[in-house]
């Protein structure tokens, strides 16, 4: 799943110099369904996130093997709220781990 290749393969190509592109980061829109109806962290306001979308990429982003991430959407409006997430800081390791751990109790 996801988690492997977070633990496995993205350790791997950043001992390699290997770039790494996410692909459909939002899990076919299932990771939207978990916090439907759920407030944004008030440490997202810190990061510049205004939206569930930006969390998840800002998250994806901030892993340093990471190179990019194709969000897939066929609405401009999406598109425009995920661009936002190129902006402002990313979360340094120890937010990053806290942004999992609150996602996960959700």
């Amino acid at each position: 799943g996801e988690r492997e290749a977070e633990q496995r393969l993205l350790p791997l190509a950043q001992d390699n110099g290997i770039a790494v592109m996410v692909n459909r980061p939002f899990q076919r829109a299932r990771l939207f369904a978990q916090v439907k109806g759920r407030e944004l962290p008030d440490y997202a306001k810190d990061l510049g996130i205004t939206s569930w979308a930006q969390f998840f990429l800002k998250f994806i982003l901030s892993h340093p093997a990471v190179t990019c991430v194709i969000p897939a959407t066929s609405k401009a409006k999406h598109m425009r709220d995920n661009m936002q997430a190129q902006f402002g800081e990313l979360p340094d390791a120890n937010l990053r781990q806290k942004m999992w751990t609150d996602f996960q109790a959700i």
